[in-house]
């Protein structure tokens, strides 16, 4: 039980940096599987209790939105940098 109020704090913490760098331009590197890594840019638009969402731009001036859940970032499956400056979003996670 102690392993799961540590996690549930540090996706509490996550969640909390990233309502704090809404309207930042980001990087997003998932790993979706079998080999598949899909690496997205965009400027983070909104946080929800369970998952965040980024708006991308896409081809011909398009934009999309995209949304990722804490826990992907928390183990590592989703990882986070600044656009401009290439560091890592959450340092403190590593």
């Amino acid at each position: 039980m102690n392993d799961l109020v540590r996690q549930a704090e540090v996706v509490g913490r996550i969640r909390t940096d990233l309502e704090n760098m809404t309207g930042s331009r980001i990087r997003v590197r998932a790993n979706m599987g079998r080999s598949k890594i899909v690496e997205r840019e965009g400027v983070l638009m909104q946080t929800h209790p369970a998952l965040f969402v980024i708006e991308v731009m896409e081809k011909r001036d398009r934009t999309a939105r995209a949304s990722y859940q804490y826990v992907d970032v928390l183990t590592g499956t989703v990882e986070l940098t600044h656009l401009d400056s290439g560091e890592n979003l959450l340092p403190w996670l590593n």
